[in-house]
This record gives C-alpha cells, sequence and structure tokens, in this order.
C-alpha cells in the first residue's frame, strides 16, 4: 500500500513538473494588431478591457533591460573591442571634462518662450543629454568608474530642472515651468530617456538614493503624466492623437522610460497598449501610397523614432507584438520605402510644407538601415546615430547594423515619373543630360505642416531649385502664425483670387483629375478650386506639362471661370536672382543654372510685380522674391500660363 501511494506521489510530482514545463515552454501567439485595433475605445487612447485582456498573453511580467546591465562583463567587454565600441568610448573621453549646461534661467526659459529662440536654450539641452549618453555607455563599456562623477554631476543637473520641456513648447503662462502641469514634449522624452538608461544599466556604479531619484521623477515626470492623458483626454499631451512626427517621438521615449522605469506590470502593459492604439493615429498620418506630407526630414525623425519602438517591443515581448507590420504591412513597406521614391534627382527633393530640399543628412539614418531591412528599402553605405538606444539595438542587432560592401553597386536609377495618387502628388523626372524635372502636388490644406499651398510646384534643373516652393520658415516666434507669409499661400506659386489666399481645412483640397505620362512628355491636371472659399468661383484648374525632349520645356497653366468679374493672379517664388526682359518674360539665374520663364495669359492682359518676401529667417538661409503675375482687370474667365525653359 505505502508503494503504491508513493508510486502515486511521484506521479504526481512528475505531472505537475510536466505541465508546469509545458506551460512555460509553450510558445506565445503573437499579437493580433488588426483585431487589437478593433476593440480600441476610441474616445481614449488607454487599452480596453478586451485589449488588455489580449495584452496579457503576449506582455512579459519583468521590466524591459534595454542592454545588460554594466555587471555583464562578458557582454561589455565584447562590444567594447569592436570598432564602434572603441569610437564611442573615444568620443565619451573627448567630453569627459565638460560641464552640464542645464539647468538653464528661468529668465533664459522665459525669454525663449516668448520669443521663440530656440538658440538659447537648445544646443545647451542637446549637448548636455549627448555628453550623459556617451557617459553612461562609455562606464559600461570600461567599468573603470572614470565616468562616474560625471555621470552623478549630470543626473543631478537634470532632474533640477524645473522644466524638461523645450522652453517653446510649455504654455505662454509658463505652466510647466511654474509647477502648474506636467507635460511630456520632445526635449522631456528625451531628458527621460536617458535617464532610464542610467538607472537601468548602471546599477551599484550609482548610488541606491540617486537611483530612487531617478525612479520617482520618470515616474511623475513621465509615466504618471502619460497615463492619465491616455485615460483622460486632457491640455497635456495632446500628442497621443496627432498623426505628426511628434507622436513616435514622444511615444517610443514614453513607453521606454515605463517599460523600464515602472514596478507595476499593469502600468507597463498600459503603456504598450497605449503606444500601439497612438501609433494607429501615426500611420493614419501616411497616404496609402507611404507618402509623408511633413517631408522627408520629418519622415527620418519620426518614422525612426516609430521603427525603434517597433524594435524595442519586439526585443521586449520576443517577436509577439510586430509594429513592423502593425495591421497594413504593405502600406507600412510603402512608407519604408518613401526617400527613394520622393527624390527628385542628383539628391533634390520637394520642400513642401516644413520639408527638406535635399536627401542628403548628417544626423541619424537608423530609419533607411531598418527600412532596407524590414521593407527592402534602398540600403544605406554607413550608419550613423543620435541617440544611445539607437546604438544599443546596433549593437544588440549586429547583423541589421552591418554596411556591405557589395551594395555600393545598387541600382540607383530613378523612374521617370512617381505618382502617390493618394495625396496627390507627381515627380516628374527629366532625363536630359542637364534633367530639368518637376514635383508638383495637389494635396490638402490639414496636411502636417500645413502651408496652404494646394498646387504648389518646384522645378530642378540639375541640381539646382530654381523656380517654386521656397519652403519653410525658421522656426522662432511668429514661424507658425497664420500671418507668417511665407506659411500661407501669399508665399507660394499658387493663385490668389480678389485677394483671397486658400483657406485651411481638410476640406480645403485639390484633386488630380487627369495625369498622362510618357517617355518623352508628362501632363498632370488638378482641380484646384476647392482650396478657396469663394462662391463665385466656377472652376479652376491647374495643368503641368513636362516636355521632356531636347533640354525639356515645362509649362504651368491655370485656368479659372467665375460667375462674375474677379481679380486673378498667380506667383513665380524665387531665391534665384531674376532679370525681367519686358511684360511677358524674365530670366532666373542660379549658381550655375538658368531658366527663362515666357508668360501667356488669355482673357485679358498682366502686369508683372517682383516684391521680396518679408519673412527674415528662412530656413534654406537665403532672400525670396515673389513675383505677381495678375490681370490688370477683373474678369469672368481667363488663364495665366508659365513656360520655362533652361538656358544653355
Amino acid at each position: 500500500m505505502k508503494r503504491k501511494i508513493k508510486a502515486l506521489i511521484c506521479l504526481g510530482f512528475l505531472l505537475c513538473f510536466t505541465l508546469t514545463f509545458s506551460a512555460n515552454n509553450q510558445k506565445k501567439e503573437p499579437l493580433d494588431i488588426g483585431e487589437y485595433l478593433k476593440h480600441a475605445d476610441s474616445k481614449t487612447i488607454y487599452p480596453s478591457a478586451k485589449q488588455i485582456k489580449m495584452l496579457k498573453k503576449v506582455m512579459p511580467q519583468e521590466a524591459y533591460q534595454p542592454a545588460p546591465k554594466i555587471s555583464d562583463r562578458t557582454y561589455w567587454h565584447a562590444i567594447a573591442i569592436t570598432p564602434s565600441g572603441k569610437a564611442y568610448l573615444k568620443e565619451a573621453l573627448s567630453m569627459i571634462n565638460e560641464k552640464p549646461e542645464v539647468p538653464i534661467s528661468d529668465e533664459i526659459y522665459r525669454r525663449a518662450n516668448k520669443e521663440g529662440n530656440r538658440g538659447i536654450y537648445k544646443p545647451r539641452y542637446y549637448r548636455t543629454m549627448k555628453r550623459l549618453e556617451h557617459f553612461i555607455l562609455a562606464e559600461c563599456l570600461e567599468n573603470k568608474g572614470q565616468f562616474v562623477l560625471q555621470i552623478n554631476t549630470y543626473l543631478q543637473a537634470i532632474m533640477d530642472m524645473k522644466s524638461w520641456l523645450h522652453p517653446n513648447h510649455d504654455d505662454n503662462k509658463n505652466g510647466t515651468l511654474e509647477g502648474r502641469r506636467v507635460t511630456i514634449d520632445l526635449g522631456a522624452r528625451k531628458f527621460g530617456g536617458v535617464l532610464a538608461l542610467a538607472e537601468s544599466l548602471l546599477g551599484d556604479s550609482i548610488s541606491e538614493a540617486m537611483r530612487n531619484k531617478i525612479k520617482k521623477q520618470l515616474q511623475w515626470r513621465i509615466t504618471d503624466s502619460y497615463l492619465k492623458s491616455c485615460k483622460i483626454s486632457d491640455k497635456n499631451n495632446k500628442w497621443i492623437k496627432s498623426t505628426s512626427n511628434w507622436n513616435s517621438v514622444c511615444t517610443s521615449g514614453t513607453v521606454l522610460v515605463t517599460i523600464t522605469n515602472s514596478k507595476s506590470p499593469e502600468e507597463r502593459l498600459a503603456a504598450v497598449g497605449s503606444a500601439i492604439n497612438s501609433m494607429a493615429y501615426y500611420l493614419s498620418g501616411f497616404g496609402a501610397d507611404g507618402y509623408c506630407s511633413e517631408g522627408l526630414g520629418y519622415w527620418g525623425y519620426g518614422f525612426n523614432h516609430y521603427l525603434y519602438l517597433a524594435q524595442m517591443l519586439s526585443d521586449y515581448t520576443k517577436g509577439n507584438i510586430n509594429l513592423f507590420e502593425s495591421d497594413d504591412p504593405k502600406k507600412l513597406r510603402k512608407v519604408g520605402n518613401f526617400p527613394e521614391h520622393f527624390e527628385i534627382q542628383k539628391g533634390t527633393c520637394a520642400p513642401f510644407a516644413d520639408g527638406v530640399s535635399h536627401t542628403a543628412g548628417k544626423g541619424s539614418n537608423f530609419a533607411e538601415v531598418l527600412s532596407s531591412k524590414y521593407y527592402d528599402a534602398k540600403r544605406p553605405l554607413e550608419t550613423r546615430f543620435e541617440e544611445a538606444v539607437e546604438q544599443i539595438i546596433a549593437w544588440d542587432h549586429p547583423e541589421l547594423f552591418k554596411v556591405n560592401n557589395a551594395i555600393i553597386k545598387q541600382h540607383s536609377e530613378l523612374n521617370d515619373y512617381t505618382f502617390f495618387d493618394d495625396l496627390g502628388m507627381v515627380i516628374s523626372r527629366g532625363k536630359q543630360k542637364v534633367p530639368f524635372s518637376i514635383a508638383i502636388k495637389a494635396g490638402h490644406n490639414a496636411e502636417n505642416h500645413n502651408h496652404s499651398d494646394v498646387g504648389t510646384y518646384i522645378l530642378v534643373l540639375d541640381d539646382e531649385l530654381l523656380s517654386g516652393d521656397i519652403g519653410a520658415p525658421s522656426y522662432r516666434a511668429g514661424a507658425f502664425s497664420p500671418h507668417n507669409k511665407a506659411r500661407s499661400s501669399w508665399g507660394h506659386p499658387v493663385p490668389r483670387i480678389n485677394n483671397t489666399l486658400q483657406s485651411n481645412g481638410r476640406e480645403f483640397k485639390g484633386d488630380i483629375i487627369e495625369t498622362t505620362f510618357k517617355k518623352n512628355s508628362d501632363k498632370v491636371v488638378m482641380d484646384i478650386k476647392q482650396a478657396y472659399e469663394l462662391p463665385m468661383l466656377n472652376s479652376l484648374t491647374r495643368t503641368m506639362v513636362n516636355n521632356k525632349s531636347g533640354t525639356g520645356i515645362i509649362m504651368i497653366k491655370d485656368h479659372f471661370v467665375a460667375s462674375e468679374p474677379v481679380s486673378f493672379g498667380t506667383a513665380i517664388m524665387t531665391y534665384s536672382k531674376y532679370e525681367i526682359l519686358d511684360a511677358n518674360s524674365l530670366i532666373l539665374t542660379g549658381k550655375h543654372q538658368k531658366i527663362k520663364v515666357e508668360i501667356k495669359s488669355t482673357g485679358g492682359d498682366i502686369n508683372i510685380h517682383a516684391e521680396p518676401v518679408p519673412v527674415k529667417h528662412l530656413r534654406e538661409g537665403k532672400d525670396a522674391v515673389r513675383i505677381g503675375i495678375d490681370f490688370k482687370e477683373p474678369i469672368n474667365e481667363g488663364g495665366i500660363t508659365i513656360k520655362y525653359t533652361p538656358v544653355n
């Protein structure tokens, strides 16, 4: 009898062990993000009860560890002997005697808030964070203690700041500075992320008291503020439902802080669940065709952080949360390939909205590298990182960031044209010996960084942007004012009717109604009437024709019909030197190239009048000119055709 009892006990233990082992090793099913998003609460970003239930199946119980702790000498020694590890340590050593440049004084903070002057604080902020990031990782690499004093000094300086915000992101009464509110912005998420790395990686290299201070500050400055805004929409953290780069940048930093620092599995789950819901808004800002209305620079900044978030959550959940595909893999593939399709020629691109005018950059290309891996985008020939978290990902996944010399010969010939058919933007590329090309868009006037610019275009001859969109005003006080002429349709090569500019809003748009793409000629016709609130305007079309034969000819033709006589004009916008030859022609001269401009009108005679753009600080760093082309008298119907021809 005793033998039977012992046998049963042993069998019971064996069965329990088998079931436990089987449960622990059972492969989790990945989160179905499409199904997950169906259960979102439309009124809040915070995960619904159904979503929380789904997340519990894929979320780990432990906190996230961005990289092994400093005590794992096998790991860090292996990194230290790599070329990138040696270079990182060398750069950190070059900064070791530099003092932190924060906190800034209340006076400077208030002045920056009032003036919008980023130059008096932003470089200080980012130099401080860059040094601290380097000191943290360098101490992990070296483990000699020589960075510890500076690390503590920098940590304390950051925690002594009354506000982690960029001052110009505070309200006009400096509510965050004065302690009336707690808000996360592009700066706060970065300060928080760096402190989270220090606490997570350095272990006993910094005191327990310092680590506790860090944890406490991260909790109230970042996690509590974020989750509160996710639960109940408030005046703080409105970016959680934004379609712009702010959403992905702030979300990635906030999630890093929370899943690394929070002691609560429920908070960590809520942060991840909120982020997935929030990223649905961010991704909706791209067209189904992958078009980014913020331009190439903000594509890099925003999508960079989206992909960092995707990699972080993939690592944290062992691949069970896959934001690389989310609920629309096809669209994300197009977003990942946007830069190559957006290039006009020879490294130029359209500076629409607040975009950049050239594809080359000195900042991080983390997004390009991961896009080449996950979306088969063109692989860059080098890797550049701006943040420690990017470097950590690269060290953890070296296979993703290898530079293969064989890819130097990868095909880089641009297509004859690119048509982003969702938001309505066309690039028509000339293939002459000196290529002459145009990018033109319809779009709508609620795009991110909107300039009220339906119908705008940019002409490129060789590598010079000679006429068209002049790009963005520099970010300072008044840059985002509706009265800033560089941000309204007055400062763009689009019509002005009855002295009325385009209106702002999603309903004020243009539609591409006809396209013809041939080897030697492209044609685009767009209806831009809806961009204007003018009841007497019956029709307004803009037609672009790119004749690619010979040296090329590009024509822009506007035609309108109104129920009563209206004043009508359009404009040539340029940074080039100009010479008005006669009543219907002029010459635009760039650094090495020039074009002749010939103007024809139907329905009446025109005047040409040049005036400087009254905005001193344009991002291109030059003075722009608006050359107005206006009918002398109001008319019911008419047209203006502008013909651009390269001059040899």
